[in-house]
């Protein structure tokens, strides 16, 4: 759903005053947090969508991936997932949905997780995901508001999954980027999850002040929520972005989602773009991802710490991208064409 469309739907909900609901969905942050003891909160959240592939087992990995990864971004540990099935069971054998809740399987118990059963429904289109259920501290939640000036942004897997997902729709692409492309949609946050909580080892102040995952509101877009919940200006170095092969050519080819205009959109104009960026680029920021990679903000003083966190964790990528500035909320991008 179009974040525009999701905000003003949003902004018609009361208010929850329960303190005992730290994080809810009052500023879009990844999952809800709640807490149950001084020592102890859940994390929780769902996520489900159609096919993204071919293969059910594969399709089945990437949906769980996607589910997983919110409560990875606020830097919980996931517990126990249900599973959410809609089937077309008139059309399709079961040995399809047997792969695709075998492929769920497998990441929920790559996670350290385990799935405890789920819901299925009849339906005319195959839409799959999970609910899930972490747990983290009270005082240790990363939340998308708490962003600081001087911030350096860290991301850690590339971008190019909805183009590259686009264009294998619409006539196939080499073996090589599938593979890297399921690859990419696939692999954990975890990881990258746990450098973070790594590098906040033994210091009384945690240097993560924000993160988010990224995923169908674009880089651009996630970042702009962390933006206008942090209060802070964000500059972005368009030549600097870690990208999925053929990702950019796709881009060039035409392959570009609705989603590119949607993300755009919901930037409102809080946008500034350089005369020397790439076209191509820009639209990979907007780029709606499927089981994207983390965003840091790191204090600058342990911005090297967690690069070398995240490649020693075997994180898809530890790019610097970015840094809070000064000046109103909103975004600023610049970089040569590459």
């Amino acid at each position: 759903m179009p974040a525009g469309t999701l905000g003003a739907a949003l902004s018609k909900l009361p208010r929850v005053s329960d303190p005992r609901l730290l994080v809810g969905h009052e500023n879009a942050d990844d999952a809800a947090v709640f807490r149950l003891t001084d020592e102890l909160a859940l994390v929780q959240t769902l996520d489900f969508f159609t096919p993204i592939v071919d293969d059910p087992y594969d399709f089945g990995r990437i949906a769980a991936a996607n589910s997983l990864s919110d409560v990875f971004a606020m830097g919980g540990v996931p517990t126990v997932a249900m599973n959410i099935v809609c089937f077309p069971d008139k059309e399709l054998p079961p040995e399809v949905l047997g792969e695709i809740l075998r492929g769920g399987h497998d990441v929920v118990h790559e996670a350290g997780a385990v799935i405890g059963g789920g819901h299925s429904v009849s339906d005319n289109e195959l839409k799959y995901g999970l609910s899930v259920t972490g747990t983290i501290h009270p005082d240790k939640i990363w939340h998308n508001g708490g962003a600081q000036l001087g911030d350096i942004l860290v991301l850690t897997k590339p971008l190019g999954t909805g183009v590259l997902s686009t264009a294998l729709k619409r006539g196939g692409i080499p073996e090589s980027q599938l593979d890297q492309l399921v690859s990419s949609m696939t692999h954990l946050n975890r990881s990258a999850s746990e450098a973070g909580r790594a590098v906040a080892r033994g210091l009384i102040e945690d240097p993560i002040h924000a993160a988010t995952d990224i995923t169908g509101f674009g880089l651009l877009g996630h970042a702009m929520e962390v933006a206008r919940g942090s209060g802070v200006r964000l500059r972005f170095d368009s030549s600097s972005l870690p990208l999925l092969e053929g990702a950019y050519q796709a881009v060039c080819d035409g392959f570009v989602t609705r989603g590119d205009r949607l993300n755009r959109e919901y930037l409102g104009g809080q946008e500034s773009i350089a005369d020397d960026v790439d076209p191509a680029n820009l639209s990979l920021m907007l780029d709606p991802q499927t089981s994207g990679g983390l965003l840091f903000f790191v204090a600058p003083e342990a911005a090297e710490k967690l690069t070398e966190e995240l490649t020693a964790r075997g994180t898809l990528a530890a790019h610097i991208i970015g840094e809070v500035v000064a000046g109103p909320v909103g975004i600023d991008i610049h970089g040569a064409s590459r």
